[in-house]
């Protein structure tokens, strides 16, 4: 199975998204969730109207989300709290706030410690990429 991935980042009134590969393929929406659906909707209406390879049009690939940090630590924020991030990453949590918040960005090696923490902690979270 083939992966695709799909770049999620916050911008200044919504969430926008577009996959790597396919350009013109984009989502946009005020949650990481309804760009997602968009997302979907526009890569079935580009592989309708647009010439593509066979496991495209046989759903043979995986969606990998890479997120910008803002937008991830937004998304997830019901499920992981500052405390619960620090503990795994080693970031502290008002840090993280500012991260959250998009008052400050995160230095790629941040980033790093905050993917590392989150893979460990389950496999199911492995598709996510920061």
């Amino acid at each position: 199975m083939r992966k695709l991935r799909v770049i999620i980042s916050k911008g200044p009134d919504d969430y926008g998204a577009w996959i790597e590969k396919f350009p013109g393929v984009y989502g946009a929406g005020e949650t990481v969730a309804e760009v997602k659906k968009n997302l979907k909707e526009g890569l079935k209406l580009y592989v309708k109207h647009n010439e593509v390879a066979d496991w495209v049009k046989n759903k043979d690939y995986e969606l990998i989300y890479k997120y910008d940090g803002q937008s991830f630590l937004n998304y997830f924020k019901g499920i992981f709290t500052n405390a619960a991030l620090e503990r795994i990453s080693g970031i502290n949590q008002r840090q993280i706030n500012h991260y959250a918040t998009g008052r400050k960005k995160p230095r790629p090696e941040q980033l790093k410690k905050l993917e590392t923490g989150i893979h460990k902690l389950a496999s199911e979270l492995m598709a996510v990429e920061l």
